[in-house]
């Protein structure tokens, strides 16, 4: 779950079939009662038919946390973290940042800092057609060390510098869910 809509369809689902929930959450259900499997089944065909998966093993449900703890860092924090990206993962996920990294590579086919950089350029695609803040301050926000920087890492994604985004018509951005496939 990568959004609060899906956060919905999972909750949704999990009335018909009338299962309690304590938690709801990107990535993870608390489920009250344990469930047949013909329930979990059930949930699982529900999921699927929503666009969602069901995940059994402990490295894809571990995946999904970095992707979680990702999108809400970028997406959703107000305040920039002030600690570098592999400490915040290894703290939120209380696992070795090299275990994480090397999972994440073997299991995806991209690096968690690729991951990273694309959810970061798609949130400053997102401000910069805001318009509300300026370079200067995107740069700050997203936690980068200069303008500079974001310029040239932006330019790296794109193929555009960020003034020559702002300036399109057709400003492309991508759904959550699409970022890093």
């Amino acid at each position: 779950m990568v959004s609060n809509r899906c956060k919905m369809a999972v909750k949704e689902e999990l009335k018909k079939l009338k299962l309690h929930f304590m938690v709801v959450d990107l990535g993870e259900v608390e489920i009250m009662e344990n469930i047949s499997m013909e329930q979990r089944q059930l949930l699982k065909a529900a999921l699927l038919d929503s666009g969602l998966e069901l995940m059994d093993d402990k490295k894809s449900m571990l995946i999904e946390k970095i992707k979680n703890v990702i999108i809400q860092m970028v997406h959703h924090t107000v305040e920039p973290i002030k600690i570098n990206f592999s400490d915040y993962l290894s703290q939120q996920l209380n696992h070795d940042y090299t275990y994480l990294s090397n999972l994440f590579s073997e299991v995806q086919g991209t690096t968690i800092e690729q991951f990273i950089i694309s959810h970061k350029t798609e949130r400053i695609k997102e401000l910069i057609i805001y318009g509300e803040l300026n370079i200067t301050e995107i740069a700050w926000k997203m936690n980068y060390s200069s303008v500079a920087h974001l310029s040239s890492q932006f330019k790296k994604v794109t193929g555009l510098s960020p003034s020559h985004f702002k300036q399109l018509k057709d400003k492309r951005r991508n759904p959550i869910e699409e970022i890093g496939k």
